[in-house]
């Protein structure tokens, strides 16, 4: 570990704490009675706080990073925000000595010399508690439930988040060993809550949250001024008396220093999740630190060692994957490793370890020596009895003993040392020099041999398994191979960092750089792939890399430097190779490239790998490569091969002579040798003659994709009537050509053939013959959806909107229904075609109530279909508005106008739907109100007129209008009054409380067509009354005569009079249902009419009027008070409109006005 001064800066005053936002950008010093922001990333003073009046100690921010607090010797806490902004100020009775934090609630502590404070955004006052002795520090636990107290009595009071003791820790020394730093360790990983305790009694020590002590004291040999963990607690930072800051393990052990100071040192911290420390001093220093930590770690072959968390060594077999750890509690400087040893220096002792067995998959070590003694070296080597020292120039030989045996001294620098093997105790060392010279030194020789020298420093090197060659990577990342023998070179690479030949062939080495993995075999070119970091072995086909600090085994298939041989003929080199790890195909291909190559040893040995042992086999194969093929053949029969001389025979197109061959044999192999024949046929442009084989050979399949291919329609209607109905799939096959060559006939002829209905309706849609498709889904319901959802959509894409909505409805896709008719009433409206936007909501309320039919969707459909309702009446009357004052001529009398225009204000008294004008309706209300002597109102409408925005068109005459309304009468012509037909009243021409009756609320029903009210008057049935039974009793001709009322029957030869007995007890009424009328009516609250049976029988069925509503809903029942004003319902939309209204308007649309039912059409 070594630390680098990233930036420094000095202020006057002590820097007694500091503060990090979380997500490290910046850094709050506390300095004099100022806080100083920094920017962490280059050390520049960002801005300088005021607002305390004395000296600043201490400073936290809060994890979320929204606010941060400043505690001060004037009392006072200031609460400050990410902005840089003092937010609040709250105050205790002394000195504050530090502030912190809670992690998950962002409550935050401050403590004074005689009491602490708990204060959260969430309240307004401070709770503070009393304090047994001076608080020098607080910090929180990871969950944000107990606050630590560090006191200057030595006491550590833990307390929870209302300030209640839980526990108290009492440290030995008492006030002699005061509190000064404590830290909860923020590490997840612990299963404890840990805490760190530095005090003046110069000790470290850790306690878990129940009190409990962890371990011994640490003695420290200075006074601790300040304590702080790493961000995920793997280390300790600890800074006081001693100048400096030392980073210490998670357990104490001191690893090193980061930064010497000129003065005690009062408060150091990491910045979050990062290898940066941050320094505050006595005199004012601010140090900002990078640590790095370097990789220490060794390599033997398929075992790697390297330290974890400075303290620990872990050993990774990377074969197995298993990984062993060895705890060494202090420093790892240095590690290597050999064979069955493994040696890792510590800073005052060097251990060496030894496995158990000889086992090598072994992972058990044990210490076998300890040498006791202070070493200062660059590398460390161990051998089978010997350790190896290199100090810049020199190298040493120790025995385990710790007795040094012989001594190198080099001309330059080493910058690379490796051990090569050898006999124990006389193992010998590869050595490389920063001036170019590479050296080979046996351990048990004093001498050191040159074996060649370069002109630029070695980086990297390793020797062959045969140590016939070399290979170095230099400084200038070039890769260099010599021949060790003769000094020549051989070849070289760019772009290499680290290199290393294959243990177990000689002309194989890898070598990585520039992040990609070059192998290269004998002098072929590289072969590369992608690969992050250092290669550092090459065992068989496994490659060995280390990216930044972990190792991986890399398996890597040895196929492309296999074929790079195989292309040159080389098949012995190719046969080394591939016994190094290649796939079965590859296999495969280095013996057929033997065979050919009559390199029949190379051949054998490949058969043998796969356990083939047959020689009579291995003979057939030779002969058939010689071009001996009947010989061949006679063999594969001998060895019990017959299908392999079949395909010789078929690959050759020899079908005489392998028909000859089979003989009379199995007619699986004679049909299987025509389909080769055929197949032969079909690769020589013989379409035909393949077809015809194909059919021979019941390889119909094929037969049919030719012939397809091919558009010979005739081939395939002769191939569909020869099969079978069975046969699905060749069939179908045939049907699918039959649709691609536009022969539906056919196709259809084939799907009925196999009873594939399904896809002979998707035939039928898709070549848009409707009528064969509706014809069968009259037969097939459950093809209904498969054919109405397509005529839908096709009906849709060409604008056919409203048949499209009525195949959708009849598929029973309500959805898509609905939808089409929201988007046709949508356009209508936009486009002002009202007419039609009245006519699609009335579909569209049919549509919900067919969909209120499901219990689950009742209540929501119900809703929207009097909504829907309610707008197409709207709209229906609004056409005749919008045609008034767009049109230059009038097609409605001027009392319709009138009457339509007060309809829609009544109706309007919430929200104007899309497209309806108040404007052109008040407009319409106005003109024909003065026209019509209603002077009152049109005067109303015109001053209703001038709170609105007014096109310019109808400026003038509004102007004009609102002028001369002024010179008449301030009354309405009482011929127009509108009159309830249950109570007689008289109601005026604008009614606030809207379309109904200001005496007795009862709704008035208007006509469809002129919109005056109609003398109509709705009834209820009383409970227990079907809709059947209601009816019955309606149609009845006349009462019986046996009942109470009564009846007179006279008649003459053109009528036919019914009369009530005067004399009866009747209550005095001709008409038991106007007394109904009467007897109910008046008040605030609507009262409905509910009739009995004896009522119902008393009426006459041409004045009765029914709505008869499809369930959900209930019928509804209307009486007329005129018999002789005849009046008309439509059957369909029970829309009601004068006789005579509705015979003309019929004749002149040939359908219901409203609802647009044609004449013809006998309804629901």
């Amino acid at each position: 570990m070594r630390a680098v001064l990233t930036w420094r800066d000095k202020v006057e005053q002590c820097i007694y704490d500091l503060a990090f936002k979380p997500d490290g950008s910046q850094l709050i010093l506390a300095a004099g009675n100022r806080l100083l922001v920094y920017d962490t990333s280059d050390g520049t003073l960002l801005q300088p706080l005021k607002g305390h009046k004395d000296t600043v100690y201490c400073v936290a921010y809060a994890k979320d990073g929204q606010r941060f607090a400043s505690g001060s010797a004037d009392k006072s806490v200031i609460i400050w925000t990410s902005k840089l902004e003092g937010i609040l100020k709250y105050t205790h009775n002394d000195s504050i000595q530090c502030v912190s934090y809670n992690p998950v609630t962002h409550q935050l502590a401050s403590c004074s010399s005689n009491d602490f404070g708990l204060w959260s955004h969430e309240q307004k006052s401070v709770s503070k508690h009393k304090a047994s002795s001076k608080i020098t520090c607080c910090s929180w636990t990871n969950d944000g439930q107990y606050l630590a107290l560090g006191m200057f009595n030595g006491i550590i009071s833990i307390r929870n988040k209302s300030g209640e003791e839980k526990v108290k820790i009492e440290r030995p020394g008492g006030s002699l060993s005061p509190i000064w730093s404590i830290s909860w360790n923020p590490s997840r990983e612990e299963h404890n809550d840990i805490m760190a305790v530095a005090d003046w009694g110069q000790k470290l020590s850790f306690y878990q949250l129940s009190g409990k002590q962890i371990g011994k004291d640490r003695s420290l040999n200075f006074d601790p001024c300040c304590i702080s963990y790493f961000s995920k607690g793997e280390y300790i930072l600890l800074g006081g008396s001693d100048k400096q800051v030392s980073l210490f393990t998670k357990d104490g052990v001191r690893l090193g220093t980061v930064g010497e100071q000129n003065s005690w040192v009062w408060t150091c911290k990491v910045k979050p999740e990062s290898n940066y420390v941050v320094v505050g001093c006595q005199d004012g220093t601010i140090s900002f630190y990078q640590l790095i930590f370097s990789t220490v770690h060794g390599l033997y072959k398929n075992r790697y060692a390297y330290r974890d968390s400075m303290t620990d060594v872990i050993v990774q077999h990377l074969i197995t994957e298993q990984k062993v750890r060895i705890k060494c509690k202090d420093l790892v400087k240095k590690i290597a490793i050999y064979k069955n040893r493994l040696a890792i220096q510590l800073p005052e002792k060097i251990l060496i370890y030894e496995l158990y067995s000889d086992d090598s998959s072994d992972m058990h070590y044990r210490v076998k020596e300890k040498i006791v003694k202070k070493f200062e070296c660059n590398l460390l080597v161990v051998c089978a009895n010997h350790i190896i020292l290199c100090q810049e120039k020199r190298l040493q030989c120790l025995s385990f003993n710790g007795v040094k045996e012989r001594e190198w001294q080099m001309e330059s620098l080493i910058r690379y040392i490796k051990v090569i093997g050898g006999p124990p105790g006389r193992e010998g060392l590869l050595v490389g020099l920063k001036n170019g010279q590479i050296l080979k030194i046996f351990v048990d020789n004093l001498f050191a041999i040159v074996l060649l020298k370069q002109a630029t420093a070695v980086r990297c090197l390793d020797m062959s398994a045969s140590r016939n060659k070399l290979a170095v990577v230099d400084e200038n990342d070039t890769c260099l191979v010599y021949d060790i023998h003769s000094k020549e070179l051989l070849f070289q690479e760019p772009n290499a960092n680290s290199v290393a030949w294959n243990t177990q062939c000689e002309d194989m080495l890898c070598f990585s750089g520039g992040g990609y993995l070059n192998i290269k075999a004998s002098t072929f070119p590289v072969h590369q792939q992608k690969l992050q970091g250092f290669v550092v072995g090459y065992n068989g086909s496994k490659i060995f890399c280390l990216h930044v600090f972990s190792m991986s085994a890399v398996e890597v298939p040895q196929s492309a430097p296999m074929y790079q041989y195989l292309d040159r003929k080389m098949y012995k080199e190719a046969y080394q190779i591939a016994c190094l790890g290649v796939t079965d195909a590859d296999w495969r291909e280095l013996a057929m490239e033997a065979l050919e190559g009559l390199e029949f040893e190379t051949a054998k040995k490949e058969r043998k790998k796969r356990g083939e042992t047959n020689n009579d086999l291995f003979l057939a194969d030779v002969f058939s490569y010689q071009g001996k093929f009947h010989e061949a053949a006679k063999l594969y029969k001998r060895s019990g091969h017959e299908n392999l001389a079949l395909d010789m025979y078929t690959d050759l197109c020899m079908f005489e002579y392998a028909k000859d061959f089979l003989g009379s044999g199995d007619p699986k192999e004679t049909k299987m040798l025509i389909t080769k024949q055929a197949d032969w046929a079909r690769n020589i442009n013989e379409p035909k003659a393949a077809v015809e084989m194909y059919i021979s050979a019941g390889e119909h399949v094929k037969a049919i994709e030719i012939s397809g291919s091919h558009g010979w329609v005739d081939m395939l209607i002769d191939i569909a009537r020869r099969l079978d109905k069975a046969e699905r799939e060749p069939l179908l096959l045939c049907a699918d050509y039959f649709k691609k060559l536009d022969n539906s006939g056919y196709a259809a002829e084939t799907y009925l053939k196999i009873g594939d209905l399904k896809s002979l309706v998707q035939l039928h849609v898709e070549t848009q013959r409707w009528d064969e498709a509706f014809a069968l889904g009259e037969k097939h319901p459950e093809f209904k959806v498969d054919i109405y959802v397509p005529y839908a959509q096709w009906l849709a894409e060409n604008d056919r909107f409203e048949e499209a909505q009525k195949a959708f409805h009849k598929a029973g896709r309500q959805g898509e229904a609905v939808r089409v008719l929201e988007q046709l009433t949508h356009n209508a409206v936009v486009e002002s075609r009202f007419s039609d936007a009245a006519y699609y909501y009335w579909m569209l309320s049919m549509q919900c109530l067919d969909i209120a039919q499901d219990p689950a969707q009742k209540d929501a459909m119900l809703s929207k279909f009097h909504h829907f309702q309610h707008l197409a009446e709207l709209y229906h009357g609004y056409h005749a508005i919008q045609r008034y004052t767009e049109e230059p001529f009038s097609f409605h009398l001027p009392e319709t106008l009138f009457n339509i225009s007060r309809f829609l204000l009544h109706s309007l008294t919430k929200d104007t739907p899309l497209g309806i004008s108040k404007v052109n309706t008040l407009f319409t209300l106005a003109k024909q109100s003065k026209a019509l002597g209603a002077y009152k109102l049109a005067r109303h409408a015109y001053d209703k007129l001038q709170g609105l925005q007014i096109p310019a068109r109808f400026q003038k005459s509004i102007e004009l209008g609102s002028l001369t309304i002024r010179s008449k009468p301030f009354h309405d012509s009482e011929e127009l009054v509108p009159l309830c037909y249950r109570c007689s009243t008289n109601n005026p021409l604008l009614n606030n409380l809207g379309n109904v009756c200001i005496n007795c609320r009862q709704p008035f029903v208007f006509s469809a067509s002129s919109y005056e009210v109609l003398h109509l008057v709705e009834f209820y049935l009383e409970e227990g009354i079907t809709d059947e039974e209601a009816v019955s009793l309606i149609d009845l001709e006349a009462p019986r005569p046996k009942r109470e009322n009564k009846w007179q029957e006279i008649t003459s030869n053109n009528s036919q009079t019914l009369r009530l007995d005067e004399t009866m007890d009747s209550m005095g009424d001709d008409d038991p249902f106007t007394a109904k009328l009467s007897f109910e009516q008046g008040g605030s609250e609507f009262v409905p009419v509910v009739v009995s049976r004896s009522v119902l029988r008393s009426m006459s069925r041409r004045d009765v009027l029914i709505k008869r509503w499809p369930p959900p809903l209930q019928w509804q029942y209307f009486r007329s008070l005129l018999p002789d004003a005849s009046i008309t319902m439509c059957p369909s939309c029970f829309q009601m409109f004068h006789s005579e209204d509705y015979e003309l308007l019929v004749l002149q649309h040939t359908c219901c006005p409203y609802c647009r039912r044609p004449i013809d059409d006998p309804g629901p």
